[in-house]
């Protein structure tokens, strides 16, 4: 493999690649020969490798991205396979590492392009120390703490992301473009906190499919320079409802949103501003808090809770205590919670985002 000193691979020789494999991409007159050498010398951040993270990754390699760098903290389990395209049952066997899987199952899928892996909880500095290079990030994560993160390192750096999310039969995407669109702040304000997750109420693997398929298309616009066909509008959809709407938010950019206005403070890159997790000594739990005080309604987080299979849920006027395999979870109404059996902050995070999005 040859690669430029930025560690981006060189374009082939054909543009339609080895043996043809990208010739009917080339033959696709918008796209052309030029489009798809922008791929070949562009490199995209997939963070999450989850289900819209492997759709994303898997439909990027076979497009022929020329590296595509994943980063994931979790690992394969069964109730992944229903939608998480990359991974086999060995892998949910072996509880292997999301990204690692994703990586051998992409290599074996295009061999012409570079596959990077990384197993890490992506917080500010790790997701600082992985943009070198990188021309795209696109979202596959599960929570707004993170999403906030990439939203103002994106802005940092100006570089271009494609913000991404399904639950249940829903959907919704949107491309963000520093200094010329909306963003993520600008739309949301606030964390989240609470609400709907996939291990509460499902997900249809077709809601996830057209998430990638609109997020994905939006990259090959970026990364072949056919900006001017990027759709402009924030797209959600319901494929159980038959619902299907794009919404102009040009005018929610804000002159003064701390994070990509005229004197932006990136405020989610500060610890003071982001979710924080502590090992509670000697009693293994860790804590989590987020960013901002919530208040979260114990009666509906129970009821919610409760509809999960083989789960055990209690609750007081103080507190609800949420038992699934291995974890305990107690939520306080201020939105704080404690993750009971495991000291191991990566693993609370991801089974705290499971039930808080």
């Amino acid at each position: 493999m040859i690669h430029n000193e930025e560690g981006k691979k060189a374009a082939p020789a054909s543009a339609e690649g080895r043996d043809g494999r990208y010739s009917r991409q080339v033959r696709f007159t918008p796209f052309g020969a030029e489009g798809q050498l922008g791929l070949a010398r562009s490199s995209v951040l997939v963070v999450g490798a989850g289900a819209l993270g492997t759709g994303i990754a898997e439909t990027l390699a076979r497009c022929g991205v020329g590296r595509i760098i994943i980063a994931d903290r979790d690992y394969v389990e069964w109730s992944n396979l229903q939608r998480q395209q990359l991974y086999t049952e060995e892998d949910a066997r072996q509880r292997m590492p999301k990204a690692a899987a994703a990586k051998a199952r992409l290599q074996q899928i295009n061999s012409d392009i570079t596959i990077e892996a990384h197993v890490l909880d992506v917080r500010a500095e790790e997701l600082e120390s992985l943009l070198p290079g990188v021309d795209l990030i696109m979202d596959g994560t599960d929570n707004f703490d993170t999403r906030l993160i990439i939203n103002d390192m994106a802005q940092k750096y100006k570089i271009p992301w494609i913000y991404g999310a399904c639950v249940g039969s829903y959907g919704i995407t949107y491309t963000i473009l520093p200094g010329e669109t909306p963003c993520l702040n600008c739309l949301l304000g606030t964390v989240p906190l609470g609400g709907d997750t996939c291990d509460t109420v499902g997900i249809l693997p077709q809601a996830v499919q057209l998430v990638t398929a609109n997020g994905t298309a939006e990259a090959l616009k970026l990364l072949g320079g056919r900006r001017e066909q990027l759709r402009g509008k924030l797209l959600t959809f319901d494929v159980w409802r038959n619902e299907h709407q794009e919404i102009g938010v040009g005018a929610a950019k804000k002159e003064h949103c701390p994070s990509c206005g005229s004197q932006p403070i990136y405020p989610y890159l500060t610890a003071a501003n982001t979710e924080r997790s502590d090992v509670l000594c000697g009693r293994d739990t860790v804590q989590i808090r987020p960013a901002r005080r919530q208040q979260i309604n114990l009666e509906e987080t129970a009821s919610r809770l409760s509809r999960i299979e083989n789960a055990k849920v209690d609750s007081n006027p103080y507190l609800v205590s949420f038992r699934e395999g291995d974890y305990r979870m107690v939520i306080f109404a201020d939105g704080r919670a404690l993750i009971h059996g495991t000291s191991d902050i990566a693993a609370a995070r991801s089974f705290y985002h499971r039930y808080f999005g």
